[in-house]
């Protein structure tokens, strides 16, 4: 297990922020069309964030045109360009998906101070 553990460290990012379930952040993600890149934004809430490690994701969602949008992101990809924190969150569970059923005020997430 020795090797694997220590491919993963050489892949692993060292300038990742320190953020939690229930905090809006902006994610730049590289796209590649054609010969072209370029990097295009997704803000939103974070409701889960899973595994460890190398592994990690972190799922964000955000209301598009008035329909739900979830996409995941995996921390440590070389495609996500930034990870920014817009608003810390409070709450008190770690996975957010109750959010999935709520609309409006009610889907509200108070700021933490």
């Amino acid at each position: 297990m020795g090797l694997i553990e220590q491919i993963e460290a050489e892949n692993m990012k060292e300038n990742v922020p320190a953020f939690n379930v229930g905090d809006t952040v902006k994610v730049g993600y590289r796209i590649i069309e054609g010969g072209k890149e370029r990097i295009q934004n997704f803000e939103g809430v974070v409701i889960a964030k899973k595994n460890g490690g190398i592994r990690e994701t972190f799922t964000v969602r955000r209301l598009s045109f008035g329909v739900g949008v979830e996409r995941c992101f995996p921390l440590h990809s070389p495609r996500v360009a930034y990870v920014n924190v817009v608003r810390a969150g409070k709450v008190r569970r770690a996975k957010l998906y109750y959010l999935r059923g709520l609309t409006g005020k009610a889907a509200k997430i108070k700021e933490k101070k």
